[in-house]
């Protein structure tokens, strides 16, 4: 079954580079359909350029894959793409996992396959990793930078299954908090869409009653969205009820707003009370958590980084 499909051209060859590749695999796509009943992968190139999309990517979406090993961008140079895609895609490990894990499908007017880039898909390797640390160390996983349109909302997608059907995890609830609805309702529709690869059903909180609802005393499983304000107390409570004394929970902030801020206490100049930032809040209803927080971001020394790091 070839899940896979890789269309090379000659680099010696002028009138025959990556993008006549492209054209040539989507005169296959309509002659020899049978081809791409199980693909998974398309692959254009030259030896010394080398790009690879799904099967409904334009040009646009056939992109580089630019490591091997997830620590090091062009290992080998700038003329040897071809190489470092074939080593840090398909090697046996990295492809099985990549096709478990890293494709999912939406649907419009049309059904779309998206793929992960390289910098999704070892940064979501290293978020899991960094998780099942957490479990036994500070409970603190880390921090994952993006720029607008790098891909955050279905790399979240993709540390999301892998950590629900991780072992280690036993069956954990998710926790995905933002502080604006509009952006709620944007990332639970995506994770709607998404549902055979979380092999869960999402469930929006739109209350502060429902979300407490849907957390409290939770066995296990779930993926939970609510903007970080419906963690805060009712009028008539002076004190957080715990909704949780289970381990396995782990909360995602996506975008790294001063919302999402603030686990010690602080002096409001305005009152005199001593008050908490939400993340405290959210924090103090559950014994122990995990959290994660997903930026749209710049890095602190004032520089975008292209992708996403740990």
């Amino acid at each position: 079954m070839p899940v896979a499909v890789l269309e090379l051209k000659n680099p010696g060859d002028e009138n025959a580079d990556i993008w006549k590749a492209f054209d040539q695999l989507q005169t296959y796509k309509e002659q020899i359909p049978d081809l791409f009943i199980t693909n998974e992968l398309l692959v254009i190139a030259d030896s010394i350029t080398a790009r690879v999309g799904s099967l409904t990517s334009d040009k646009e979406r056939f992109m580089r894959w630019r490591t091997i090993d997830g620590e090091q961008l062009d290992p080998l140079g700038q003329f040897r793409e071809t190489e470092t895609l074939v080593r840090g895609m398909f090697r046996r490990d990295y492809l099985l996992d990549y096709l478990r894990n890293f494709i999912l499908f939406e649907e419009d007017t049309e059904i779309v396959q998206k793929i992960a880039g390289y910098h999704q898909f070892q940064a979501v390797r290293k978020a899991l990793t960094k998780t099942l640390q957490a479990v036994v160390g500070d409970k603190r996983i880390g921090v994952v930078w993006h720029t607008q349109g790098s891909g955050k909302s279905i790399s979240m997608c993709f540390y999301c299954a892998l950590v629900m059907t991780s072992p280690q995890m036993e069956n954990p609830t998710i926790v995905v908090v933002t502080d604006r609805n509009d952006l709620d309702g944007q990332l639970y529709r995506v994770f709607s869409q998404a549902q055979d690869l979380l092999r869960e059903t999402p469930q929006q909180a739109e209350t502060r009653a429902q979300l407490r609802q849907l957390l409290a005393n939770r066995p296990s499983g779930g993926i939970i969205f609510t903007t970080i304000q419906k963690f805060s107390l009712f009028e008539e409570e002076s004190e957080f009820p715990s909704l949780s004394n289970r381990n396995n929970i782990v909360v995602i902030c996506d975008e790294a707003h001063r919302t999402q801020y603030g686990l010690e206490a602080y002096v409001n100049r305005d009152t005199g009370k001593v008050e908490y930032g939400y993340a405290n809040i959210c924090a103090m209803h559950f014994r122990t958590l995990h959290y994660c927080i997903y930026g749209n971001t710049h890095r602190p020394d004032g520089a975008q980084y292209a992708g996403c790091f740990w």
